[in-house]
Parts: structure tokens; C-alpha cells; sequence
């Protein structure tokens, strides 16, 4: 199996590393796109090829309603169905299912639940959730979990976690590919204590990777730095750590400083389709009309098509005509931003100096002062 990861530079908690999956090799730690429905909402593959994707997610639960895992399969799966040929990574559906809320109802044998398109009876089982994953034919595959809401009280935190872990044995004795990487993931919401308890006994698995999963649903950041702090101190140091739904990029930085190795999350296209760009100083918003004069570019220094050839003054005008290239401009240099933001911090391990980057991040996220969650995780990383 074509599956390895081997960590290359560290500091403090922080670290490059390099994953060879059977349809590439990429650099670590990483930002994935996220494209739901096999695509990422109005990019091409060129284009996510050229602004330095590495990993793009797709979603099982949308995947099993339309247009089928038997016909992606057929189709060549993922990678020839639409043609991106690089790795892929997708869920196991259980965070969508989570939140269809009154449409799911969850028992040992899985979650049965109601299709958003038509009200069709569906039951979705680790099994099922393996053999649809199979299908697809990512290179990382996800297991079934079950990721409770937040809040949520410490007894249905602490069923859930063990169910989810129960589904995990399912989940590993349903695998029949060896060219896919089976990753668990970690529950217990913001306690300490079935946080530990969750990641000791998933890792007792042996699995090529791990996810911390249940966070990004709503908890205060003063709570998820702790959490994610105690999860890469437990998770091993030779296993990718993948840090599930989080993307904005406070987040990635500190989540960078923790340990994390990947990320994803919805949050940079869905920003751009409703006309904010992303820069280190947080959020334009282009929808504007204080930018309709304005002759600069989104970010003096991004190499991206829009901020390379196209204003702030124009691309204002798109968004506020609501013109499909302007969406399809921010999103494009929302993912750029991240990706270079992800290739920053791995200059900065590799040179020894990721408490100066993050320094400076700051600095320009927050020029009165870095709010103490952040400083909190800087000093946990032992970067500051």
C-alpha cells in the first residue's frame, strides 16, 4: 500500500511533514478544499491544480444520493468520474447526518435518516458508509462516527464516544481495499477527560491516521484550543493529525502551532460567494461600496489570477451586479490565500522561526492585541 507519512522538521509542537498517498505525494501541514458534490463550488480542476491544492474532500452523504456511488464507481471513481487525478480524502457522512437533526434518527446499527431531496428512508451503517467510501475510491477514507452537537450534556458525550468507537471496529472489519487509508476519529466534545478517553483507545486501533472530530460546531475557541492541545499531545508522532471542519485562519495558524497536519473546511468558497476576500488582516468585504474607486488589488502580494489581474474596484462591481465570475474570483483566491498561508508556515518550521510567523500574523489579524485564546495556544505550542 502506497500510504506513508514521515514528519521532517519540528518546533516546538509545529512540523512540516511529507504523505505519499497511492495518487501523489503532498506537502504537510495542509489546508484541503472541500468539494461537497465532487466539485469545489465554481473552480475547475486546473485552476485548483495551479493555485496549489494537494487533497480535495468530497462528501458521502451527498455522494450516495446523487448520482450514486455505483455510478461513480463505474465511472472510474472520484479520480475519473471528475477527472482530478490527485489525492482525495472523503467523510464518512456523519457529520452531515448530525446536522439533518430532525431527519436522522441514530441506534447501535446506524442512523437512519430522510433524504433532503426527496424523503426517501435511508439507512447509512459504518458498513454502508465503508462500502460507499470504497466506491468512491478516495485515497483516505473516513469511519462512521457519531459527532454530537454542542452543546451536548457529558452522559450523551460519553455514549456517543464509545458508540463511535464501536463503530470503528465495524468500520475497519468492513475495509476491504488496501489502496485506501482507514482514519479514525476522536469524540468527546470539550471534556478533558472523554477526550483522553476517546484518543487512547482509538489509537489502540493502529490506524494510518487520526482526526479530531466534534469541534468547529459552535464551541467557544477558549475551549477548543485545550482540546486540541490534549489531542495532539496523545496522538502519535508518526501518524497525520487531521483537524476536522476548521478553516479560518486564526485557526489554522494556532492549529499549525498544536500539531495539526490537516485541515478543511467549507469556510473559504462559501466566503467568497458571499463577497468577502481573505487577508491577514482578517475580511474584506467587496460587496462594498467603499471599494467601488479602489485601483489595488485584493492582496499586493498574492499570486493569484484575480489579485494579478483584476481590482478591487472591479471585482466590487461583480459582486455587487452578483455576476458568477466574482464569485468565482473570491473563491479562487480565498483557497489561494490559505494555501499560501499553509506554504508560510511551513517555511517557518523548516527555518526554525513559526513564533515570529505567528507573530506577525497577528500583528496583522489584530493590531490592538491578540485575543487570549490565540496567545493560549501559542504559548501551549511553546512557539511564544
Amino acid at each position: 500500500m502506497a500510504f506513508e507519512f514521515r514528519v521532517l522538521h519540528q518546533q516546538g509542537k509545529a512540523r512540516t511533514g511529507r504523505l505519499t498517498t497511492p495518487h501523489g505525494e503532498v506537502a504537510t501541514p495542509l489546508f484541503m478544499p472541500v468539494g461537497t458534490q465532487a466539485t469545489v463550488k465554481g473552480l475547475s480542476n486546473r485552476e485548483l491544480v495551479e493555485i496549489g491544492s494537494q487533497i480535495v474532500l468530497a462528501n458521502t452523504y451527498h455522494l450516495l444520493l446523487r448520482p450514486g456511488p455505483e455510478r461513480v464507481a463505474r465511472l472510474g471513481g472520484l479520480h475519473g468520474f471528475t477527472g482530478y487525478t490527485g489525492p482525495w480524502l472523503t467523510d464518512s457522512g456523519g457529520f452531515q447526518v448530525m446536522s439533518l437533526g430532525h431527519r436522522r434518527v441514530i441506534s447501535e446499527e446506524g442512523v437512519a435518516f430522510s433524504s433532503h431531496l426527496n424523503g426517501d428512508r435511508i439507512l447509512l451503517t459504518p458498513e454502508r458508509s465503508i462500502a460507499v467510501q470504497e466506491q468512491l475510491g478516495a485515497d483516505i477514507v473516513m469511519a462512521f462516527d457519531e459527532c454530537p452537537p454542542y452543546p451536548s450534556e457529558p452522559d450523551y458525550l460519553k455514549r456517543s464516544l464509545e458508540r463511535t468507537l464501536r463503530w470503528l471496529e465495524r468500520s475497519l472489519a468492513a475495509k476491504t481495499r488496501p489502496d485506501q487509508a482507514l482514519f479514525g476519529i476522536t469524540q468527546g466534545g470539550v471534556e478533558p477527560d472523554l477526550r483522553r478517553t476517546s484518543t487512547l483507545e482509538t489509537i489502540r486501533f493502529d490506524l494510518p491516521g487520526y482526526a479530531i472530530g466534534g469541534l468547529a460546531v459552535g464551541e467557544p475557541k477558549e475551549k477548543m484550543v485545550p482540546v486540541v492541545d490534549l489531542s495532539t499531545d496523545l496522538l502519535p508522532e508518526d501518524r497525520p493529525r487531521y483537524l476536522m471542519g476548521v478553516g479560518h485562519p486564526e485557526d489554522l495558524v494556532a492549529g499549525v502551532a498544536l500539531g495539526v497536519d490537516l485541515f478543511d473546511c467549507v469556510y473559504p468558497t462559501r466566503t467568497g460567494r458571499f463577497g468577502y476576500a481573505l487577508v491577514d488582516g482578517g475580511r474584506l468585504n467587496l460587496g462594498s461600496a467603499r471599494h467601488k474607486d479602489d485601483p489595488a488589488p485584493i492582496d499586493e502580494a498574492c499570486d493569484c489570477y484575480a489579485c494579478q489581474n483584476h481590482s478591487r474596484a472591479y471585482l466590487t462591481h461583480l459582486v455587487r451586479t452578483e455576476e458568477l465570475l466574482g464569485l468565482r474570483l473570491l473563491s479562487l483566491h480565498n483557497l489561494r490565500y490559505l494555501h499560501r498561508l499553509m506554504e508560510r508556515a511551513r517555511a517557518a518550521v523548516e527555518a526554525g522561526s513559526y513564533g515570529a510567523f505567528a507573530r506577525a500574523f497577528a500583528e496583522r489579524r489584530w493590531p490592538e492585541g491578540a485575543p487570549g485564546w490565540f496567545e493560549d495556544a501559542m504559548a501551549r505550542a511553546g512557539v511564544w
